[in-house]
């Protein structure tokens, strides 16, 4: 059996999907005197446009919106600082993760994470997920000073836990920074299916955590 399990964050565990959809859609009507002379519609979709599924940090997206929608009751810090304050307040996870990893702690495996991003946004949004208990690792990219697909990061994982690439799986959703980086070091790679991309080369796919256990029996053999 393997001895560790280490996750991705973002579109791994959390649904950011779900969950930005649902922030968005919050700042608007927390702030609709503000922006009201945009559509809710043109805000949200524009929003997520630029986003570009978290790889564009905020600051270059709402100083975008400004620019774009004449935006001059609010500035683009002010914007900022909201999403960095109510984002955690709609972190949406996804289904069954609280079953898989309470399975995972019982059977002595230990666990990892593994997250691109600001060290103390990313904590906030995995103790909003209320699953920062189960983790005997988490990595911030923004804290270690590196990211993924930096083979270092991976490394720096299981040393802390103290087992072995080969003893270990890592389960993401990114083709390249996640299953792929983690078989470069020696991991079994599971790819957490995400429809923006197809034909993904992992060792498994999951689409359902309650499945994770069987997937990791098949994989020992």
């Amino acid at each position: 059996m393997f001895k560790a399990v280490l996750f991705d964050l973002d579109g791994t565990l959390l649904n950011r999907e779900k969950s930005i959809e649902l922030f968005i859609n919050q700042q608007y009507e927390r702030l609709f005197e503000l922006l009201s002379h945009i559509s809710k519609e043109q805000y949200i979709s524009r929003f997520i446009e630029l986003d570009n599924r978290g790889y564009v940090w905020k600051d270059k997206v709402y100083q975008q919106l400004i620019d774009e929608f004449n935006i001059s009751s609010v500035t683009c810090e002010e914007l900022l600082q909201d999403y960095l304050k109510e984002f955690k307040n709609h972190c949406v996870g996804f289904p069954h993760i609280h079953e898989m990893l309470e399975e995972l702690k019982n059977n002595k495996i230990a666990l990892g994470m593994i997250t691109n991003g600001f060290g103390q946004f990313q904590m906030e949004n995995i103790k909003a997920l209320n699953i920062d208990q189960y983790f005997d690792v988490i990595l911030v990219s923004e804290w270690e000073g590196m990211k993924k697909p930096n083979p270092q990061i991976f490394i720096n994982a299981l040393e802390k836990l103290n087992v072995e690439p080969s003893e270990s799986v890592f389960i993401g959703d990114h083709p390249e920074n996640d299953v792929k980086a983690a078989q470069n070091v020696g991991m079994k790679g599971i790819w957490k299916r995400d429809n923006q991309w197809t034909d993904v080369e992992a060792d498994a796919i999951i689409d359902d955590y309650f499945k994770l256990p069987v997937i990791l029996k098949k994989l020992n053999f």
